[in-house]
């Protein structure tokens, strides 16, 4: 994890410029709370997820549902 990237959810809070410009120029800022990583602060436009269709990401968000549960629906098919 690049250090250069990290700030605290408190300063995103009272400096949300700052962030949106670390986020500009590094492609994502990554938010701490609690000293534990929590959000992601992303800039669309350097993120490939923004080129996807709404099909595209509905087959993604599928494919993790089916890995994940493929015990689950296995069973369910018997």
């Amino acid at each position: 994890m690049d250090t250069n990237r990290i700030l605290t959810v408190t300063e995103a809070n009272q400096n949300f410029s700052k962030a949106a410009r670390l986020a500009e120029k590094n492609g994502s800022a990554i938010l701490f709370k609690n000293n534990r990583p929590k959000f992601v602060l992303l800039d669309l436009s350097q993120n490939p997820l923004a080129d996807l269709t709404d099909e595209e990401k509905i087959d993604i968000a599928a494919k993790r549902v089916l890995e994940r549960y493929r015990s689950a629906f296995e069973e369910l098919a018997k």
